[in-house]
């Protein structure tokens, strides 16, 4: 644990990535299988579930500092990380744990490695009964440093995170295996566990692996603000940017999974699809979009989310919401991979594969036409009457590659739509923003009142925060808990992707990705958008 400690500081402590590297690289040479396991789970996003209510950690947090429940709450307001304010607050100020500095450790006097203690400490809290969740955490309170309190408070509440990005990790992986970073990337997708003996798989040179895992997927960069930059518009293929879930199936010998981006399965959100798969040949996996379908276009996002992260799907949702896999590209046929041929001839076979199969919830994406990249502007311009995001634009030479590499795959997004809004609640932030007002609720008018229509937490320069930080504090009328009703004077533009209906908010809709794209100190609170100009951009009747 104490290792795996060192390496999240060492992590935490830079920004450059060589010395990132460097760092991974030598605690998974240094590490034992098990804990190397557990290590690569973690720092590739793969979070547990939370093991402990926080309610009960604050009251437990409050007990053994000698504090009010109360000022427990108002250090975890001010700190913004309850991870780190009961950190702070259990340690009685002598760089040990807040009990006896004995209790926890093993036979040598030394904290368990990284696998025993999550299996004990993290993941065996959550089969205990209360009484015994308590004695365990105030014993591993007892047994750490303050940073490695921290680090066990992020761990049992599921929020485990830090800087360093899973292509980065799999880079240093690849580096002790002695293989390049896309084997890398292939090995650890799919239903890896963090095990001593996948750690040893893992690091072996016949790793077979997940017989269902997805290969890595392609990720595209926005294209640059001359669209032509990119060269000639005939050497790239345009296809329409769908708004719906990237998606791999994979079919290999008698089963048929679907495979998230995120890398979970999703087969319980879409039951017909994955039936459908059992039609293709073993040995197929295709790259698509999982998409809410009505007749001949998508149904919208929003319709599309009651069926994510279900593990059955009723009989009236799939008549309420139908589906389908549009297919974009084909990686594997016949057992083949085909990632190293180019997208043109990729491209055929998926054409030729899904013609022959003719399964009515599979389709091919369309090829957008456009010799030039006025004619593509064009048809771009169209994408939100077809229910798009704009286009995506894949070189017709490149092989499919693994992760975001620059060069061959671009999306070219519709322009997003914008509001003036007011402020009207503000929040302190987290980690190092949360002595700053930086979480804001915006509003816009509806019949002389402000409505709240999205929550923002990016867009300002840090000079700007600081700013709007001073006008909160002087400009405080009323507060709810860690909230702070503000006096409706500051208006901002708002840029956001998309409008879907929503039951949860009073406005009756919600916006998908709201950021703030500029301070409108201009305008005053009276020109600020209204509920009726926001559903017509959403298309319904005011």
């Amino acid at each position: 644990m104490r290792r795996f400690h060192g390496l999240y500081q060492a992590l935490d402590a830079t920004s450059r990535t060589s010395r990132k590297e460097a760092a991974l690289v030598a605690y998974f040479e240094a590490a034992p299988a098990a804990d190397a396991a557990w290590a690569a789970h973690l720092l590739l996003g793969r979070r547990g579930r939370r093991t402990v209510n926080t309610r009960h950690l604050r009251e437990w947090a409050a007990e053994e500092s000698g504090l009010p429940l109360w000022l427990v709450e108002e250090s975890y307001d001010a700190v913004g990380d309850l991870a780190e304010t009961i950190a702070l607050l259990v340690c009685r100020g002598d760089g040990s744990g807040s009990g006896d500095g004995e209790r926890g450790v093993d036979h040598e006097g030394q904290l368990e490695g990284l696998a025993d203690f999550i299996e004990r400490r993290v993941i065996g809290l959550a089969g205990l009964e209360l009484e015994a969740q308590r004695a365990l955490v105030l014993e591993t309170w007892g047994a750490l440093e303050a940073g490695e309190r921290f680090l066990f408070h992020k761990l049992i509440s599921g929020g485990f995170r830090v800087g360093v990005a899973g292509g980065l990790v799999a880079r240093a992986l690849a580096k002790v295996a002695g293989v390049d970073r896309a084997t890398m990337m292939h090995r650890l997708a799919g239903r890896w566990q963090p095990t001593a003996e996948a750690w040893e798989a893992l690091m072996s040179e016949d790793e077979g692996g997940d017989p269902l895992r997805p290969y890595p997927f392609f990720l595209a960069h926005a294209v640059p603000p001359e669209v032509e930059d990119l060269g000639a518009a005939a050497d790239f293929q345009a296809e329409w940017k769908w708004d719906g879930i990237r998606a791999q199936a994979v079919r290999r010998g008698e089963e048929s999974v679907l495979w998230s981006r995120g890398g979970d399965l999703v087969n319980g959100g879409f039951p017909e699809i994955v039936e459908e798969l059992g039609e293709l040949q073993a040995g197929t996996v295709i790259d698509g979009e999982l998409l809410a379908w009505d007749g001949d276009r998508p149904m919208g996002f929003h319709q599309l989310q009651r069926r994510i992260q279900r593990k059955s799907v009723s009989k009236k949702l799939r008549e309420e919401v139908p589906v389908r896999l549009m297919a974009y590209d084909l990686l594997e046929e016949a057992g083949e991979d085909l990632r190293p041929l180019p997208t043109a001839e990729r491209r055929r076979r998926l054409e030729t594969l899904v013609r022959r199969a003719s399964l009515p919830r599979l389709a091919v994406a369309d090829v957008v036409e456009g010799s030039s990249w006025e004619a593509l502007a064009d048809a771009r311009a169209t994408a939100r009457e077809r229910g798009v995001e704009g286009l995506m634009l894949k070189r017709l030479d490149a092989p499919y590659r693994a992760g975001r590499p620059r060069g061959d795959w671009w999306k070219w997004k519709v322009d997003p739509f914008t509001l003036d809004v007011v402020l009207v609640y503000a929040q302190r932030g987290h980690g190092r923003r949360a002595s700053l007002y930086t979480d804001y609720t915006l509003a816009v008018w509806n019949d002389g009142e402000l409505v709240p229509v999205a929550k923002a937490y990016s867009g300002l320069t840090d000079k700007e925060i600081r700013r709007v930080d001073a006008f909160v504090r002087r400009h405080i009328i009323d507060r709810f808990g860690p909230v702070r009703v503000v006096e409706p004077e500051l208006v901002f533009e708002i840029a956001f992707e998309g409008i879907q209906p929503s039951t949860r908010h009073k406005a009756g809709l919600s916006l998908r990705f709201p950021r703030i794209a500029r301070w409108r100190e201009d305008k005053a609170p009276a020109d600020a958008d209204t509920l009726e100009s926001v559903r017509a951009l959403m298309g319904e009747p005011s």
